[in-house]
């Protein structure tokens, strides 16, 4: 029987040690190199290496075809002494990859040295806790519920697209939620605004979204704007935020958010519904088209009813309010395919869903190529009901 000297020997003779200094040359480079940090996650919290990514020993074989798909990558694997990085990298061999060295010394010679660290922020014990369906989703993770928790999001209306859609950022951990709203509660508003109460009826839909979305996370912030939005305050509510969420049921409103957005660079994740039907986009020139692209001017009042005149079925903003959130949430986390360029169409009444391709049109008096920013401008009057 060998010793675990002999077996670290062996693993020496096929696979590459690579000093901290020659580590971090190669890494300063960017030829494409990974840096594989194989501890666990108590010891890369008091520090690791800038730029590496975490791939503990225990569930390295588990993740790393996600994190680094390609088998010709080059990776360096290091740990706090330089063996569990030795093990590591004969396992990455093992699966294949062609190019991995182990750093000897590990992260302790690294931090001996002078070399960079970088200290990542983490979750405390409560927040691991709430979280922790999200911690166990690799494309989310601690790293992407910190994200969450750093992300500003402004709702525009906490009616009954903002309900649906405020509740869940707030359920997901969206650290700063900003209402604006100018409205009160409304009996009528309780058949689909579901972030409102009856014994708040009367009460500025702002304080009523505020207390609960408090109650149902309380470690968030939560900025109520009771302010009806125009052309004079769009900018000065917008700035500071990364991401606008339009669930208002008029065009003037629509306009203006678009336009602000467009301005500021910010993305508008947008939803509408009418009667059975809802959709939901996001529009984000330059990457796709802004609102003017498909539709440049509002349509005349008779054209666009309200919700208040034309109806809607009152579960019907549920579906769209949350497919907007989940829009929200995979901006804020940078994963999969936003509706960027794309639009959902759903029909309540056969239950189907359809997209389609969006186009950006480069002439767009907006968000067009070379367009100078042509203003704001109140539509008010195009509305049969200004008040959203």
């Amino acid at each position: 029987m060998g010793t675990v000297q002999d077996m670290l020997g062996s693993i020496r003779q096929r696979v590459r040690e690579v000093t901290p200094d020659e580590t971090r040359e190669i890494h300063s480079k960017g030829n494409g190199t990974v840096i594989v940090d194989v501890r666990d996650k108590d010891e890369v919290d008091a520090g690791l290496i800038p730029g590496a990514v975490h791939l503990p020993k225990s569930f390295l074989e588990l993740r790393v075809e996600q994190a680094i798909p390609e088998r010709d990558t080059p990776i360096i694997a290091y740990c706090a002494g330089g063996v569990r990085s030795l093990l590591a990298a004969d396992a990455l061999q093992r699966l294949g990859y062609t190019n991995v060295s182990s750093m000897s010394g590990g992260f302790s010679r690294w931090q001996q040295q002078g070399h960079p660290v970088f200290k990542p922020k983490s979750l405390t014990t409560d927040q691991r806790n709430r979280y922790k369906r999200h911690l166990a989703i690799p494309e989310v993770g601690e790293a992407g519920q910190i994200k969450l928790l750093e992300s500003k999001v402004l709702c525009i209306g906490a009616g009954g697209l903002g309900s649906p859609t405020a509740l869940y950022l707030a359920a997901a951990g969206v650290g700063t939620l900003g209402v604006i709203d100018f409205d009160v509660v409304d009996e009528s508003n309780l058949q689909r605004q579901i972030i409102h109460t009856a014994d708040r009826v009367g009460t500025p839909k702002t304080e009523s979204a505020k207390k609960t979305l408090l109650g149902l996370n309380p470690t968030i912030n939560v900025v109520p704007h009771e302010d009806r939005l125009h052309s004079g305050n769009v900018e000065k509510y917008f700035s500071g935020y990364d991401i606008v969420v339009d669930g208002t049921d008029n065009f003037p409103t629509r306009y203006l958010v678009n336009d602000a957005c467009v301005k500021l660079g910010i993305p508008n994740v947008h939803g509408s519904i009418y009667r059975f039907e809802g959709q939901v986009t996001v529009f984000h020139p330059p990457h796709g088209p802004c609102y003017r692209c498909l539709y440049p001017e509002p349509p005349p009042p008779e054209l666009a009813p309200s919700c208040a005149d034309a109806g809607v079925l009152g579960v019907l903003p549920g579906v769209v309010g949350v497919m907007e959130a989940v829009e929200v949430v995979k901006l804020i986390l940078g994963v999969g395919e936003p509706l960027v360029g794309k639009l959902v169409h759903y029909d309540a009444l056969d239950n189907e869903f359809r997209t389609l391709k969006l186009r950006r049109d480069p002439e767009c008096a907006y968000c067009g190529d070379g367009k100078e920013f042509p203003g704001f401008i109140d539509y008010e009057f195009f509305c049969s009901n200004p008040n959203g």
